[in-house]
């Protein structure tokens, strides 16, 4: 079922000032769990189309768009931003700066796209409350801060969500990445991998860097401990599996001539499977634990820093939502595709209901920079859609087409309402 022609008018008729939108958006990004000015907006708007939107999980807003009796369903879209310094040259790129959890400023940028996300998913609000008579039930709108960190999604449903809207019987959600805009990629069961952060914290002994018979290094064993854990992908997982074991920083000492007394790393793992995921974190416990003890050195610590769930497409509810964007947007903008090694906290909503949830990615290039070569992908200084009408148009369009799935009428029914 193809969306309304007066919805797509609409759209149409509307888009400038959503681009507009969009850029105010990227102008103004706020670190994760830090987005009040970001939610401020959000809920102005929201306000502004007769809504009246609730602050959920700190820094997330949530509006409940009701249309007579029907389904209930969810739509999520992310709302921060990243710790980086944008480098896109675009008129409207960020200056914006923020504070990290330690104290640190830093410049802040919208380099994963939420922008496109919060532009969208205002825009299908504002959509679904001026053409009532093309939908009946009951919409959610999820509007959720600190995606980057993993926070949000949980801190949402902590404050307790469903218990103040509606418990839908199904979630959806969307992301922009570095494709051709106009194009949409859905995974069936698995859509993006589960990952876990850990700190080592690696402990030896400070002496004189002339006299390393004192000491025990920790940056040589820290070495060791990066190393060897390269093998645990190579020479531990199954080459029909999937894994990624990224040492993403390494900070010991003060100065050259001075063994310190302890340093500490940072590692990432993404995997899709729970016995893989299971079978990696212990072979990296045992790995930095048996580097440590060969070395003389006291028992590192291992914290955990924060994990994603497994983002899973539930997947009848996929494959219909597949369907139906395939005839929206037709078969050549619509892919069924593997699972990416990214992740995503989406899957937190759907979850803790028990309701199935679909998510998808959508494009945000024109296809010439496309063939030629992205300037950058999601987190990169880079990052920026060159063809934001076509990328909006697509979200908005993919985003309405999924909740239609459950609560769109046909033309029948849409002409009985008018009535």
């Amino acid at each position: 079922m193809a969306l309304p022609s007066e919805i797509t008018t609409s759209l149409e008729e509307g888009l400038d000032a959503l681009v507009e939108l969009y850029r105010e958006f990227h102008a103004a990004p706020e670190l994760s769990m830090q987005e009040h000015r970001t939610a401020e907006t959000i809920a102005a708007r929201l306000r502004s189309y007769g809504l009246a939107p609730q602050t959920v999980g700190g820094t997330g807003v949530v509006a409940v768009i009701e249309n007579g009796e029907g389904p209930v369903v969810a739509f999520r879209a992310d709302t921060d931003g990243l710790p980086i310094e944008e480098a896109t040259g675009l008129s409207y790129a960020s200056t914006a700066t923020g504070t990290l959890p330690d104290g640190t400023v830093t410049p802040v940028m919208h380099g994963c796209g939420h922008d496109t996300h919060i532009s969208a998913g205002l825009e299908i609000a504002r959509l679904l409350t001026s053409h009532r008579n093309a939908w009946t039930g009951t919409v959610v709108m999820l509007f959720q801060p600190g995606e980057e960190t993993a926070a949000g999604a949980a801190a949402m449903v902590e404050d307790d969500l469903w218990d103040r809207v509606p418990k839908p019987e199904a979630v959806y959600g969307q992301h922009v990445w570095p494709g051709v805009a106009g194009t949409v990629n859905l995974s069936i069961g698995t859509a993006m991998a589960m990952a876990d952060s850990l700190r080592v914290t690696v402990h030896g002994r400070q002496a004189h860097g002339s006299q390393p018979e004192n000491a025990i290094d920790p940056i040589v064993l820290g070495a060791y401990m990066v190393t060897r854990l390269q093998t645990v992908v190579s020479r531990e997982v199954a080459g029909s599996d999937m894994a990624v074991l990224t040492v993403g920083t390494f900070h010991a000492g003060l100065k050259e001539n001075i063994i310190p007394a302890k340093a500490v790393f940072e590692l990432n793992i993404r995997t899709f499977e729970p016995d893989v995921r299971e079978r990696v974190l212990a072979a990296v416990r045992r790995v930095i634990s048996g580097e440590a003890q060969a070395a003389g050195a006291p028992e590192p610590d291992v914290e955990e820093m924060y994990g994603f769930p497994r983002c899973f497409n539930d997947e009848t509810e996929a494959a219909e939502v597949l369907a139906a964007l395939t005839a929206e947007l037709g078969g050549d903008s619509v892919t069924e595709a593997r699972p990416v090694t990214g992740s995503e906290d989406f899957g937190v909503f759907a979850d803790s209901l028990g309701v199935p949830g679909v998510y998808w990615f959508f494009g945000g290039y024109a296809a010439d920079t496309v063939e030629t070569g992205v300037p950058g992908g999601n987190h990169s200084p880079f990052f920026g859609p060159d063809d934001v009408a076509t990328t909006l148009r697509t979200g908005v369009r993919a985003g309405l087409t999924a909740l239609f799935t459950r609560v769109g009428q046909d033309d029948s029914q849409s002409a009985q309402v008018a009535k």
